[in-house]
């Protein structure tokens, strides 16, 4: 059982990058294909199908010519034991606008500056750049 499976989804696409992976499987839920759903959009990740007979998810990640990956890092920093939110204007730009953040509102999961766009603030779920 994990504690805190966002965390695990992010450790495990660090991991792959390191080792140059094509794909990587991760837990599957709603959370998490939401996120994927963002990181997708955003273009940090190729692409995601979902198994349902065994509760997996393939993340296809994504690399440029060079074989480096598009994704530089990753940071998980609302956690199980502290939860972190943050207004509409405190949503923070990651990179100087090079990566993104992921927040948690009551419209959905969406990018910070989609929050910062219509002024809902939320969980911050992690950083990606």
């Amino acid at each position: 059982m994990l504690t805190d499976p966002i965390a695990d989804m992010l450790t495990r696409i660090r991991n792959s990058i390191q080792r140059k992976h094509r794909f990587v499987d991760v837990n599957s839920s709603k959370l998490i294909k939401a996120i994927l759903t963002v990181l997708k959009e955003e273009g940090f990740i190729q692409n995601f199908v979902e198994n349902k007979d065994v509760r997996l998810t393939r993340v296809f990640l994504r690399y440029d010519q060079d074989k480096e990956s598009l994704v530089a890092g990753l940071k998980r920093v609302s956690k199980p034991g502290k939860r972190i939110y943050v207004k509409w204007f405190q949503v923070p730009i990651v990179r100087r606008g090079l990566g993104t953040t992921v927040v948690s509102t009551s419209q959905g999961i969406m990018t910070g500056k989609k929050a910062r766009q219509e002024k809902i603030g939320g969980e911050l779920i992690c950083c990606v750049w």
